[in-house]
């Protein structure tokens, strides 16, 4: 896939196909560390990734967190 660079204020600005930033999962507003090497530009996220909902549940561990999520007591009609 090919993309454009483009001037964007004094910096210049590439757009990252909505294919490619899922598969890298990116999102907006997500910090990124960019860097030169080898003639090419990298860009991959700065910390730690968050977890999307799919990989949360299949790290859940019910007898690690107590079985279920939430223990209250019944409220409105639930308690009838």
């Amino acid at each position: 896939m090919t993309a454009q660079v483009n001037k964007w204020g004094n910096s210049l600005a590439v757009r990252i196909p909505a294919t490619i930033a899922r598969t890298a999962k990116l999102s907006a507003g997500q910090v990124v560390e960019v860097a030169a090497q080898d003639a090419g530009v990298y860009i991959v996220p700065a910390g730690p990734r968050e977890m999307t909902l799919a990989e949360r549940l299949q790290a859940f561990d019910p007898q690690e967190h107590g079985g279920e999520a939430m223990k209250v007591r019944r409220v409105g009609r639930e308690a009838v």
